[in-house]
């Protein structure tokens, strides 16, 4: 005999009240990142032993000149910031037992994360957009 109302049962909700909404997240972005990474990975040995001005061309030009590795790179920025933010929200929960410091970590995590992908976003629109 459980504690759990019927709807709480049909749920599927935890204590935590999440479900598994938060672990299929985080395979799902995970799953996303193989391919990404490995284009990623792909893209970088590629500029192996090119000079600065080499690398800058290429960027510019022949990457994301394209606007299908622009957006790829978005894409690789935007799932790979989620899926740390995903991460780094378990390990708060698990490791902060404080409500007021996990609260704050919780924020100071996000917030840092938003900030790197305006940023990064951004460069990315520069780089990638009309000259």
């Amino acid at each position: 005999m459980t504690m759990e109302t019927p709807l709480h049962r049909v749920e599927g909700l935890g204590p935590a009240h999440s479900g598994v909404k938060h672990f299929w997240r985080q395979r799902m972005t995970a799953a996303a990142m193989v391919p990404l990474a490995i284009w990623f990975a792909w893209s970088v040995v590629l500029l192996a032993g090119a000079s600065e001005v080499q690398v800058l061309t290429y960027l510019t030009r022949a990457a994301f000149g394209l606007p299908l590795n622009a957006i790829l790179m978005g894409a690789f920025i935007v799932i790979a910031l989620y899926h740390m933010v995903l991460g780094l929200q378990v390990v708060i929960d698990d490791y902060v037992h404080h409500s007021g410091g996990k609260i704050f970590l919780m924020l100071v995590m996000r917030a840092f994360a938003l900030a790197v992908a305006a940023v990064s976003l951004f460069a990315l629109f520069r780089i990638a957009g009309p000259v």
